[in-house]
């Protein structure tokens, strides 16, 4: 039996708020649900996206997976951790380097938001104008490294937004796998993450939208021929420009559980809030495959 491989995974640099809980929703719904369709095994994995060293924290990892059990959102495997995957993430990036598309670049953001950006991703990324490319630096601290994208539009369709096309050279230029501090970046790690951990399919927030081409191309470069499926879902807006946010304690579950809410409670609100249900229905965490109906 073909599974269907999905994954959550929230970075430890705050506490879980109803963001998240819309993305759990979504992910365990919709994995169980095309499972249920398909005739396949559904699976969700945990993974914990600590790659960020300066701004993730252990309490609030303590914190987020106490929250999500207490949610009643279960792995179907045991969780894993970003910052204990450094050699897999390694051997990903000599991959690249016997292709000859890895270099390192001393530039900050700074300097690359003063350079001329060009066509800018809709997730507001800068676009790296390849400053370095050829100036042969060797990579140690305080040095970025990078890795060298082809000029090609990566084609997709998004399970919600239909047919998409992304040229990731002109939306970001070539991808920072490393930067200046040592940490493994977002885009890199998640790619090596999905491709080595079987995920086939992909559930996230609308903001991620525009690193869909540029990561589908990355696992091409890593060798796997078929990219996962991705879905990218609304956002839960606190202003028409701005999304909840964890830096902010924006509606944070550990306050709703302190004023006393229940877990199906947060979980319906969470879903109302999305717009998947209509306000002030109880739903339970292994109910939310029966609100994804579209999927089944």
């Amino acid at each position: 039996m073909q599974r269907i491989v999905s994954r959550f995974a929230p970075a430890p640099t705050g506490f879980l708020h109803l963001g998240h809980v819309v993305n759990a929703i979504y992910v365990w719904g919709v994995t169980k649900a095309m499972a249920e369709r398909a005739g396949r095994e559904g699976r969700v994995l945990l993974r914990i996206e600590d790659h960020d060293r300066q701004r993730s924290r252990p309490e609030f990892e303590r914190e987020m997976l106490d929250d999500l059990r207490w949610l009643g959102f279960e792995a179907d495997e045991p969780l894993v951790r970003q910052s204990e995957r450094e050699p897999i993430y390694s051997h990903a990036l000599d991959t690249l380097r016997q292709q000859g598309r890895v270099y390192a670049c001393a530039c900050s953001r700074a300097e690359i938001a003063g350079a001329d950006q060009g066509p800018l991703g809709q997730s507001n990324d800068l676009r790296y104008p390849g400053t370095c490319r050829d100036r042969r630096l060797r990579e140690g601290p305080g040095v970025g490294v990078r890795i060298g994208l082809d000029p090609a539009i990566e084609r997709f369709v998004d399970l919600r937004h239909g047919p998409q096309a992304q040229r990731p050279s002109e939306q970001c230029g070539d991808l920072l796998a490393r930067d200046r501090q040592g940490n493994w970046t977002y885009q890199f790690a998640v790619t090596v993450d999905d491709y080595v951990q079987g995920v086939t399919l992909v559930v996230r927030g609308d903001d991620l939208l525009a690193s869909t081409g540029r990561q589908i191309q990355l696992a091409r470069l890593l060798g796997r021929d078929e990219p996962p499926v991705f879905l990218h879902h609304p956002l839960i807006m606190k202003s028409p420009v701005q999304k909840l946010s964890k830096a902010d304690r924006d509606s944070g579950i550990r306050e709703l559980r302190a004023a006393g809410w229940r877990a199906e409670t947060v979980i319906g609100h969470a879903a109302a809030l999305a717009g998947l249900i209509p306000a002030g229905r109880d739903v339970r965490a292994g109910e939310v495959s029966s609100i994804m109906s579209e999927y089944r």
